[in-house]
């Protein structure tokens, strides 16, 4: 299985370093999982991650994401089944 992550991030609230700091972390733990990530820009204090067009994370339900919690429900949408190992663990506790 393969995706599509997007991750929609303010350019009126410098959030770029946040938003390429998050794809680093979902390219380095889903290299061989996705298809493609992008960075979209936005504003409005916009902060949205999307898996294959479903948003996924939106800040302004949710807060900023922690990378491990991004990373589960990207995991679960394209690589059900794979260990996160620590990331999984500290969900559990």
């Amino acid at each position: 299985m393969s995706g599509r992550v997007q991750i929609e991030y303010c350019t009126q609230c410098r959030w770029l370093p946040r938003a390429a700091w998050l794809a680093q972390e979902l390219l380095t733990t889903f290299e061989a999982d996705l298809d493609e990530l992008s960075l979209k820009p936005g504003t409005g204090g916009v902060f949205v991650v999307r898996v294959d067009d479903e948003v996924v994370w939106d800040r302004r339900e949710q807060g900023f994401p922690e990378p491990t919690a991004v990373k589960r429900v990207v995991r679960d949408r394209v690589a059900p089944g794979k260990s996160l190992g620590h990331s999984d663990r500290s969900a559990q506790e």
